[in-house]
């Protein structure tokens, strides 16, 4: 494992190394931490963008983009050329448009190796529905978030399932899916900010690791997860956003979007609100952009 940091920040990097050799966890063969890209992302399988610049009160979300955009074209072009077959999950906010930039400057790294996290949002989404009805988290299944990893973000309440039967008819209160689900998902994360006086770190990592992990193992028949990922026009989405859908894979190494889910208007409103903002994001760094393929 390799981990990157800059050079000003070089004890926190030492601390954090010497805490993750202290746990001693088996699957940790080899550790080093520098602050040359390239160096960090060399032979790399994945590599995970988690360090931007901090989002701070007051802030304006086009000021975060303009200073995040430089940076992830470093890492990009990093990434190109030191391990252009890697795959690339982009955690740090705002992602799926840090992904953008990434990706675009990276021209030799799939396209289909870039991915946006969303999936803390799908988390919080299945936690609170399993609050709700009553049951295990493990009872809540097919519930995926859709669009940009922001207040905007649409959790599908409708397509997801409790135990073996559709959400909707286990919690038929769509007042409360509306005005309490919906919302407490999409600013959940800044209330968690607003606690900690931190990023949540534990939701975090733990959401790092499931994405990894579905994107790596065979997708259970008829679940699915969420992440974002370069799209094909699906759903009408614009072909180029980095944008969250449902996703499957078969095989660990390949995915898809998954097809032909129920979409009523609301849903459909709330995607194209994700799409316009997305949109906005992208004009918003348009001189940092390099191939959008």
């Amino acid at each position: 494992m390799s981990l990157l940091d800059i050079a000003e920040t070089r004890p926190l990097l030492e601390g954090m190394m010497m805490d993750l050799r202290d746990g001693a966890f088996p699957l940790l063969a080899g550790l080093h931490g520098t602050s040359d890209p390239l160096r960090a992302f060399e032979h790399a399988d994945w590599v995970i963008l988690i360090g931007s610049a901090p989002f701070r009160p007051g802030m304006r979300r086009s000021d975060l983009l303009l200073q995040n955009a430089p940076l992830f074209q470093q890492k990009g072009r990093a990434i190109n050329e030191a391990c252009p077959s890697a795959r690339v999950l982009v955690v740090a906010s705002p992602c799926n448009t840090n992904c953008l930039v990434a990706k675009s400057v990276a021209r030799d790294v799939p396209p289909e190796h870039w991915f946006a996290m969303t999936r803390l949002d799908q988390n919080r989404a299945r936690a609170l529905l399993a609050e709700k009805a009553g049951v295990a988290i493990d009872q809540v299944t097919r519930v995926t978030v859709w669009g940009n990893s922001t207040e905007l973000i649409f959790a599908d309440f409708h397509n997801g399932f409790i135990g073996d039967r559709p959400a909707f008819e286990v919690i038929p209160d769509r007042d409360w899916v509306r005005n309490v689900f919906e919302p407490t998902v999409s600013y959940r994360g800044m209330q968690v900010l607003e606690k900690l006086r931190a990023s949540p770190a534990g939701s975090a990592s733990q959401a790092i690791i499931a994405t990894i992990r579905s994107l790596t193992t065979p997708t259970p028949i008829l679940h699915r997860f969420s992440a974002a990922v370069v799209s094909d026009g699906s759903y009408g989405v614009p072909r180029g956003l980095v944008f969250g859908f449902p996703l499957r894979t078969e095989d660990g190494k390949t995915w898809s979007i998954v097809q032909n889910l129920y979409l009523d208007t609301h849903a459909q409103e709330r995607l194209a609100a994700n799409v316009a903002e997305l949109e906005h994001e992208a004009s918003a760094v348009t001189r940092f952009l390099g191939h959008l393929n």
